[in-house]
């Protein structure tokens, strides 16, 4: 199997070179350069097997990131596998917005406490405590929650993990300076607009809200927050563009203030912020 040329003809030629200049990188330790001078032809009759299992995953749509085993996020590598949601550049955007918050409360030199809802594989916990927060990761999935512990023991950050389903939470009397969250978001009609590797691979339950209820965990969390929060605390929120303006509208039906919409570099609507 030429390998470059099946990824150019699945992928464009572009693109098709990316991905195997990244997995030459990775898995073979070759660069551009020996990519050019022809370097990738010379592997072992081992790594040819391995480039062409690996080629194969890439032709059935599979995630780079799954293929890897990491995806990168704020500067650092996060084991992924299928069972948790690849970070995205743009949930970069909501640490940074959650951290700007943060700062706000560590005048008195506190860390701000922080609860990150529905963590999957721990990228917003670990790099908001890394940052010097107090953090906490919740999630239903047991195995999210072991990619999660993970990636932050690898990283050497402390986090507290605990399973919870924020739809049915148990009761608790801790409480938090901030919750961040990126939730179940994607309408299932809006599927058949989506690529087939996030489809086909990525969690589901990470991913879609029935289309008769897309604030569900929105109205959850908030709910969740009027009773964990400390006055003058913080919600930091990725949101659906699309529900942006209902979303604003219910966070200030829950008496959440100061609701605030932030655009990301891709000229969408993701992140909304507000105080109780």
């Amino acid at each position: 199997m030429n390998c470059l040329q099946e990824l150019r003809r699945h992928y464009g030629f572009d693109e098709g070179y990316a991905l195997y200049r990244m997995v030459m990188e990775e898995c073979f330790g070759l660069t551009h350069t020996d990519i050019l001078l022809g370097k990738d032809s010379q592997i072992s009759e081992e790594n040819k097997e391995r480039l062409s299992e690996i080629t194969d995953r890439l032709l059935e749509n599979e995630p780079i990131q799954y293929v890897l085993g990491y995806a990168t996020f704020c500067g650092r590598r996060f084991a992924v596998r299928p069972g948790v949601l690849i970070p995205r550049p743009e949930t970069e955007e909501l640490v940074g917005a959650a951290l700007e918050l943060c700062a706000t409360m560590q005048a008195d030199g506190r860390a701000a406490r922080v609860l990150d809802i529905g963590t999957g594989s721990g990228c917003i916990a670990v790099s908001m405590a890394l940052a010097g927060c107090e953090a906490t990761a919740m999630d239903i999935s047991e195995d999210a929650l072991a990619i999660a512990s993970g990636n932050a023991a690898r990283l050497n950050a402390k986090v507290s993990f605990v399973r919870e389903n924020i739809l049915h939470p148990a009761p608790t009397d801790n409480r938090w300076d901030i919750v961040v969250s990126n939730p179940p978001y994607v309408c299932v009609g809006e599927a058949a607009d989506m690529e087939r590797n996030v489809l086909d691979y990525e969690p589901h339950t990470a991913l879609f809200v029935p289309d008769t209820d897309p604030l569900l965990f929105y109205r959850a969390i908030a709910s969740y927050s009027l009773s964990h929060l400390d006055v003058g605390g913080a919600l930091c929120l990725e949101i659906n563009p699309a529900f942006h303006t209902q979303i604003s509208c219910l966070l200030a039906s829950f008496g959440f203030r100061d609701v605030n919409i932030i655009t990301d570099r891709y000229g969408k609507k993701r992140i909304a912020t507000a105080l109780l």
